[in-house]
């Protein structure tokens, strides 16, 4: 048996979301994993506070927030064995029951850009939290977490793009039932 999870890239627009992109030169810079294709359960590592930046770690996020809604975004489907679904829930509700424990990890942002391996715990950024659930997974990707961009994901095997283009126009379509080719829409 298998289990479909989401790989959801965004690009928001604030003002940290621009810095990042002038560094990485990629279109999307923040990742999040969802569990539902309504994307009601997605997690990643980011703000806490939606008007303030400084302020992040571990969250559930919600597609209907300020700052989302009017993302830019891609969505990915990745297939996954039952063994490796289950293995990430457990993970994700690690972080939820120890959530006030975990911080955003801002100086690793910086190491990344100077291709310094630093480790700190209880510190993530958003493609280092989801390079870890997927190490703890079983799932393989092939870059170092420290060193890991959101789009980096795009090329995971077995990946597949669903939707490409405005977070709320995603969320008004009903893709449960609709095959992937049916989908996807590229702006």
């Amino acid at each position: 048996m298998s289990k479909i999870i989401y790989i959801v890239l965004t690009e928001t627009g604030s003002v940290l979301s621009r810095a990042i992109q002038v560094y990485t030169q990629e279109n999307f810079n923040h990742i999040s994993i969802a569990f539902d294709p309504e994307l009601k359960e997605m997690y990643s590592f980011g703000r806490k506070h939606e008007n303030n930046p400084l302020i992040g770690g571990f969250v559930q996020e919600d597609a209907q927030s300020k700052l989302l809604r009017e993302a830019n975004c891609a969505i990915y489907q990745l297939t996954v064995s039952d063994a490796q679904y289950e293995k990430l829930r457990m993970e994700i509700a690690y972080f939820k029951r120890y959530k006030n424990k975990f911080k955003y990890n801002f100086i690793g942002l910086f190491c990344v850009a100077f291709r310094i391996r630093l480790k700190r715990d209880y510190a993530f950024f958003c493609s280092q939290f989801i390079a870890f659930l997927f190490l703890r997974a079983g799932i393989s990707i092939d870059l170092c977490p420290y060193f890991i961009k959101p789009t980096d994901f795009q090329y995971i095997q077995g990946i597949k793009l669903c939707y490409k283009g405005r977070l709320t126009t995603y969320r008004t379509q009903s893709i449960q039932h609709m095959p992937i080719a049916s989908i996807i829409k590229i702006a």
